[in-house]
């Protein structure tokens, strides 16, 4: 039995020995780490400094691509100091901060989608009452709850990490919270069924919204105008791959956190699980990009501009 505060490092089994693939794996994810940097700070930038673009929908999009730097930024840079090491050691206070990071950017992830899907209901159900309903301070307050709930549920959930730790190993190329309460040698029920009530409830809550916000909407559309179908189309279709694709490959994590996975293909487990802290944040800026022509007609005249 080892107490927790005498754990300095946790060793983390599932790297592979990539040989001299490992310069190769280090500039793919360089590079990936670059083009979600620059994609997404380019789409704020374009937000932020274009006044046409200060909108709800627009400000509920900036916060998307806001978190997904902050959830990608738990990720790369610790990937980038893993793919060269040796022992694959990570230190506890480091760990602790990642599973902070990976798990508190899956729920404000999944809280955004919820609250654009509400701004894109209002929008096309209530086009005449849009501006009085979804007024500053409502959108202020939206997006603080969005942040805020999962940072003060995941600073409860990390506190409750058992204290007394048997091993130090973890299964996986980063840490996550599950894989640390399994290294604990009493019974951590509590930690556990914690853990389940936040992820499920940030989940419930949020496709709750998310289906009764597209039933209206789809009904709307049904008896509406042709205008009104395409207008739901154009916004909402971005909106819609988004949550499809998150919610895969939060399955399939949240699959694997809680059930023997094993009979998976090590470098398949490994890809999937790192698809859900890496698709997103790649995902995002390119469909809001290419597919909201309001967005892409700026960043085109602001590129002839600087080109002229």
């Amino acid at each position: 039995m080892v107490n927790s505060s005498q754990v300095l490092f946790f060793f983390l089994t599932a790297y592979i020995d990539s040989g001299v693939l490992a310069y190769l794996y280090f500039t793919v994810v360089l590079l990936l780490y670059i083009l979600i940097i620059v994609s997404n700070v380019l789409l704020i930038a374009v937000i932020c400094v274009n006044r046409s673009l200060h909108e709800p929908m627009y400000m509920f999009l900036c916060s998307l691509f806001v978190n997904e730097l902050y959830g990608s930024s738990g990720l790369f840079p610790f990937l980038l100091d893993q793919i060269f090491s040796h022992l694959h050691s990570v230190a506890a206070p480091l760990c602790f901060l990642q599973v902070f990071i990976v798990h508190s950017y899956g729920a404000v992830e999944f809280l955004n989608l919820a609250v654009m899907s509400y701004d894109r209901y209002l929008a096309i159900c209530y086009p005449l009452q849009y501006n009085t309903r979804m007024t500053p301070t409502k959108i202020a307050a939206l997006i603080a709850v969005s942040w805020l709930y999962p940072f003060v549920a995941m600073s409860f959930m990390v506190s409750l990490i058992p204290v007394k730790l048997c091993r130090n190993q973890i299964n996986k190329v980063y840490c996550d919270m599950h894989s640390l309460v399994k290294l604990a040698c009493s019974d951590a029920a509590l930690t556990n069924i914690y853990g389940l009530i936040a992820t499920f409830s940030t989940i419930f809550i949020s496709l709750l919204l998310i289906l009764y916000s597209y039933i209206k909407i789809l009904a709307v559309c049904f008896s509406g105008s042709k205008q009104t179908r395409q207008k739901a189309v154009n916004t909402c279709t971005p909106h819609l791959a988004s949550i499809l694709n998150f919610t895969c490959a939060g399955s399939f994590e949240i699959s694997q956190s809680r059930f023997d996975m094993s009979f998976l293909p090590n470098v398949l487990r490994i890809f999937l699980s790192l698809y859900f802290l890496t698709a997103q944040p790649l995902f995002n800026p390119l469909m809001y990009g290419l597919k909201m022509s309001k967005i892409r007609n700026i960043y085109f005249l602001s590129l002839i501009g600087v080109n002229s």
